[in-house]
């Protein structure tokens, strides 16, 4: 039995439909990745599961159980964490209130434990737990949101678009950590437009265009995919033709300023 699986889910905002019949399933201890353009719906599905939006129509099951009726606060306590876009870590709080705050689903006698096992993966936030999250770089505070989201003991964590406004260098540590939340047991909904990053930590991935699966199918399958490769890696036939336009018109444009001299 998958512990998330959805069936023939529509959502949309009022009247306004934005994904139709989609059909996932995530086994224990996966990482799966929804890939796919802005606005394709990888945002929408993350708070669907989460609980955040409800859908139109269709079934999420947790552990084979219909969830798609339950408000986000039963679903956190069933073991779906949601760490959104964003960030959305209270600024005006210290390190230690966000964190608390994750976790105020759970009794009170799993905090103190759940707690140092947070504080053993964010060594800095423990270091800078009375700092004000405000003050945080924007890498930081992504850490301080997957953080709080832990605080939740989940086995589910959905992330939505993690390495977004996230300097180069803590988008591998992001990834890196990723992989080893995955190794101590959890599973991991990973919403990312970075595909690369995404597919190179991911055991499977699905593909959003226009509402609807386009594609889905093996990390390993999906980055070797042309199609894959040319919307979404920076390679193929497509970014040729770009890098190919590109050299043309400064070809042109060299010639209206510098034009070849002779002739005169």
């Amino acid at each position: 039995m998958p512990l998330l699986e959805l069936k023939s889910v529509s959502i949309g905002y009022g009247h306004h439909p934005v994904l139709e019949d989609i059909h996932l399933t995530l086994d224990r201890g996966e990482i799966v990745t929804l890939l796919g353009a802005n606005g394709a719906g990888k945002s929408t599905l993350a708070k669907a599961v989460s609980g955040l939006l409800r859908t139109s129509s269709g079934a999420i099951l947790l552990d084979g159980a219909p969830i798609e009726a339950l408000p986000p606060a039963e679903r956190l306590r069933r073991g779906i964490a949601h760490v959104p876009e964003g960030r959305q870590i209270f600024a005006g709080m210290t390190v230690a209130e966000n964190l608390e705050l994750g976790a105020y689903a759970r009794s009170k006698a799993d905090y103190a434990g759940q707690l140092e096992a947070v504080w053993a993966l964010f060594p800095l936030l423990r270091q800078r737990k009375n700092d004000l999250a405000g003050n945080f770089s924007g890498g930081q505070q992504q850490m301080l949101a997957i953080a709080r989201g832990l605080m939740a003991k989940p086995k589910l964590l959905v992330l939505d678009e993690p390495s977004l406004g996230v300097a180069p260098l803590l988008v591998a540590e992001i990834f890196r950590l990723i992989v080893a939340l995955r190794e101590q047991g959890i599973t991991i909904l990973l919403a990312e437009q970075n595909a690369r990053a995404a597919l190179s930590i991911a055991d499977r991935g699905y593909v959003f265009e226009q509402g609807r699966i386009a594609l889905s199918g093996s990390a390993r399958d999906l980055l070797n995919s042309p199609e894959i490769a040319e919307r979404y890696l920076g390679v193929g036939g497509a970014a040729e033709a770009v890098e190919a336009e590109a050299a043309a018109l400064a070809a042109r444009l060299r010639n209206v300023l510098f034009p070849a001299a002779g002739g005169t």
